[in-house]
């Protein structure tokens, strides 16, 4: 049965987005516009994304560094190019105390300013390189119309900063982290059949030769882009003066990278796998993996339950005894609307017959087992399935709504019809691009590198292709 706080899905998508955030606690509005208050259960999926996170950028050598929050306004102006990208969502901060700054200063809505800016400080040789850093933090980017986990004020992020000796191993650190981190972190935890390409040049981020993109598709046909990582080659190096003596011992221009992912994976969770119960979360990525729920008072089915919770953590799944003073079915219901993969019954009438029940989030089925089987790997078979199984629906229903389209007739009639991914050919033109943004706002996702176009001719123009792209209305 439907949570009655909840909007059905298929009945107002954007009222049950909100619900399931405010019924299972993710988060909720602040008093300042655009900012939201990350509540405890919303902070505690962050950590796990970040500890994933954290462990894979490790792993390839990545650090963890602190920058500050407010950069001078000279220092953002030395790239103007960047300057000019973010001028619409900067906020500015003009007075200390009581007293004028004699320089603004901007409330960071991104940080290479600083990072190159460090960078130039420190580097003198190539023995100094590559340096790759990665910042956990929030940024401010003064958006007109703010959702929350999708578009805010400030929101919290990773951005990685790296340099480099030569463009070769920028470039090859831009498409690491895109296929090896973000796509990677997206399939095997999220759950999520994310996609990935170059952005066109119009979608490039500002200052960057060229951006990766990582884009999922939301139930409702809706893309949210979710990862990029850039190339900048020297232009902030040349910027900021960030040079080293090469090999030759001569002085040379680093090669620069920047990336990040943000809290809005939240959304993303929430908008793909989600359902009119609440959340539905992957076990990969839940902060409590498997919730046991004591049905009455007796001795024995406490103790059942503490057995049940040592021999689970030892195989580090993560478990919770509900012992609240709730009735078991209100109990049921707050596990369900806080997407807990596995839920553990244990009644006194099963016990009589020997037997206890596993309920499944993602599908909610029952399974009767018996109460001296093998816990461990009862639960650790049914957090496997369930992790497959939502990879295995989203991407079903991903291709299900991913179309091809040869002409600007097939895009308007899928666009009126049923919203998702489309591909179509594209000629490189930016004005074909812009033609497409009449259709309900459709824009160009990503180019598709290592896919042929479709038949070679521009879904606007007509003429000769270049490119197959995937396009999509977006958050």
């Amino acid at each position: 049965m439907a949570n009655k706080k909840i909007t059905g899905r298929d009945v107002d998508f954007a009222k049950w987005y909100t619900d399931v955030i405010s019924a299972s606690h993710l988060a909720s509005y602040s008093n300042v516009k655009g900012c939201i208050i990350l509540e405890p259960y919303g902070y505690e999926i962050w950590e796990k994304i970040q500890e994933v996170m954290n462990s894979m950028l490790k792993k390839s050598g990545h650090q963890n560094i602190a920058m500050p929050m407010l950069i001078p306004e000279s220092l953002m102006k030395k790239e103007m190019e960047l300057v000019e990208g973010f001028a619409p969502e900067v906020a500015w901060v003009t007075e200390g105390g009581e007293s004028k700054l004699d320089e603004r200063m901007c409330i960071r809505p991104t940080s290479e300013t600083l990072f190159s800016d460090y960078y130039s400080g420190i580097v003198k040789s190539y023995r100094d390189l590559p340096i790759k850093y990665n910042q956990w933090c929030t940024v401010m980017r003064w958006e007109k119309e703010t959702r929350p986990f999708l578009r805010g004020r400030e929101f919290w992020w990773q951005e990685g900063h790296t340099i480099h000796e030569t463009k070769e191993e920028a470039e090859t650190e831009t498409r690491f982290i895109m296929e090896n981190v973000y796509k990677k972190l997206f399939y095997d935890y999220l759950a999520i059949p994310a996609i990935t390409g170059l952005k066109t040049k119009k979608e490039t981020f500002a200052g960057a030769e060229y951006t990766l993109t990582i884009e999922a598709l939301m139930y409702n046909g809706v893309s949210l882009q979710s990862g990029t990582s850039h190339y900048f080659g020297q232009k902030f190096s040349k910027a900021y003066d960030i040079k080293y003596l090469n090999r030759d011992n001569k002085w040379e221009y680093v090669y620069q990278t920047s990336w990040g992912a943000t809290t809005r994976m939240i959304g993303a969770l929430i908008m793909v796998h989600s359902d009119d119960d609440g959340l539905v979360l992957p076990p990969m990525i839940a902060p409590i993996q498997t919730v046991i729920i004591p049905i009455g008072e007796e001795e024995k089915i406490k103790n059942l339950a503490e057995k049940y919770k040592e021999e689970l953590e030892s195989k580090n799944i993560s478990v919770m005894i509900d012992y609240s003073q709730k009735s078991p079915g209100f109990k049921f219901a707050e596990a369900e609307v806080k997407g807990i993969p596995v839920r553990i019954e244990i009644g006194k009438r099963d016990l009589e017959n020997g037997n206890i029940t596993l309920v499944r989030r993602d599908t909610k089925e029952k399974i009767t087992i018996s109460k001296d089987a093998d816990i461990k790997e009862e639960v650790e078979k049914l957090l496997k399935e369930i992790q497959d199984n939502l990879l295995a629906r989203a991407t079903k229903r991903r291709d299900e709504m991913t179309y091809e389209a040869k002409d600007l007739d097939e895009v308007k009639k899928i666009m009126d019809t049923n919203p998702g991914f489309i591909k179509a050919d594209w000629c490189g033109d930016l004005e074909c691009e812009l033609k497409m943004k009449e259709i309900k706002g459709l824009k160009s996702r990503c180019i598709l590198e290592h896919e042929k176009p479709l038949t070679g001719k521009c879904v606007v123009c007509s003429k000769p292709a270049n490119s197959l792209v995937v396009w999509g209305i977006q958050y």
